[in-house]
């Protein structure tokens, strides 16, 4: 497979920067794309065919994809029906970019699910516009600064984790595994997800250190009787409990 990471995979930073999945055959055009969504503060993928976009895909989607109509192995045009017939696809942005003009054929796009249609060329700063409305629309806390469930804040400008009056010390690890899954309540990942999303796909590490974080995550969050807002799921991993703070 010919599937290409920006800076050899992707190592997030803190504050779990929005994951974009540019699907592009034409790798100047991938390259200029990867360039500018870093300089953004994005983090990206890139895949040059159409069967590698929904391999990537059904392993874990990103918060948005840049999918280009004409593409090798399935066209971007299908690989947006296909996303929008799975449940956990429906609702992801999808921008596609085409070099067809005509009014009928941008009709066509969106009319299989793309929440955008751009015209090659185009402006790279007007595109990039549209990246963050489509995040703001679709995903507003991938981009908001902070973060609550009950009494647990987390600030990703000054990265500072409050619980009620107090403040919680976590290495820079922990930090992002909270905020990945505090972002995402309900949501269980697998440790190798985890691996994935929390420390990269370049990582060379064991799956059993998710448990060691996850473990260090839970003393800090809770003590005495405080409930752990971290549920384990036998066999399937761990979530952010969706219930944490609600009566």
């Amino acid at each position: 497979m010919n599937t290409m990471r920006s800076n050899a995979g992707r190592v997030p930073t803190a504050g779990a920067a929005p994951h974009i999945l540019v699907v592009e055959d034409e790798q100047a055009l991938g390259t200029l794309l990867a360039y500018n969504l870093e300089a953004e503060g994005f983090s990206v993928e890139r895949v040059e065919r159409g069967d590698e976009a929904e391999i990537r895909l059904s392993e874990m989607p990103p918060d948005l994809v840049i999918l280009d109509w004409m593409l090798p192995g399935v066209s971007g045009l299908e690989i947006c029906r296909r996303l929008r017939a799975r449940e956990t696809t429906r609702t992801l942005p999808v921008i596609m970019l085409t070099a067809r003009g005509e009014e009928g054929e941008k009709v066509r796009g969106l009319s299989v699910g793309a929440d955008d249609y751009v015209v090659k060329p185009f402006s790279v700063p007007e595109l990039m516009a549209r990246v963050r409305s489509l995040l703001r629309r679709s995903r507003p806390e991938r981009l908001a600064n902070k973060l609550t469930a009950g009494d647990l804040d987390l600030d990703r400008e000054t990265h500072r984790v409050r619980r009620g009056n107090r403040d919680i010390n976590l290495g820079p690890t922990e930090f992002r595994l909270l905020d990945y899954l505090m972002e995402r309540p309900g949501r269980v990942f697998s440790r190798a997800q985890l691996l994935d999303g929390v420390w990269g796909l370049s990582a060379e590490i064991d799956e059993r250190t998710v448990d060691v974080h996850v473990g260090r995550l839970r003393k800090a969050l809770s003590r005495g009787r405080e409930r752990d807002p971290i549920r384990t799921v036998r066999g399937a991993g761990y979530a952010f409990d969706e219930t944490f703070g609600k009566v």
